[in-house]
């Protein structure tokens, strides 16, 4: 059997059809001839393991003990002291402004000369 990855749609769908004639035919045999044609439908595909909720809350529950047991062996780590935050005075935004606009001043005259 080819790579279905490699089959272009129309190839896909006409082998879709062709299955499904398949498998009318078969279940026309076993119309036909009763009970012995059972034997060659395809088993169903079983279902994978599985766990139900209750397992699966089982297990999380014991992760979730092993990793608070782990965590309560270590240190306690103290939260790091916080910087405190630069802020420029309004006088000192002021004097950067007026000298952003006394060099675009500048550029500009030496744009008009």
């Amino acid at each position: 059997m080819s790579n279905l990855l490699s089959l272009s749609s129309a190839q896909l769908k006409r082998a879709a059809a062709i299955k499904d004639q398949i498998e009318g035919l078969n279940h026309e045999l076993a119309g036909l001839l009763g009970a012995s044609a059972s034997a060659t439908k395809p088993a169903k595909a079983s279902k994978k393991g599985g766990m139900s909720p209750a397992g699966r809350a089982r297990v999380a529950a014991a992760q979730r003990a092993r990793w608070a047991k782990i965590n309560a062996a270590k240190p306690a780590a103290k939260a790091p002291a916080k910087k405190k935050k630069f802020t420029m005075s309004a006088a000192a935004k002021a004097k950067i402004s007026a000298a952003a606009k006394a060099r675009w001043a500048k550029v500009r005259a030496a744009k008009k000369a």
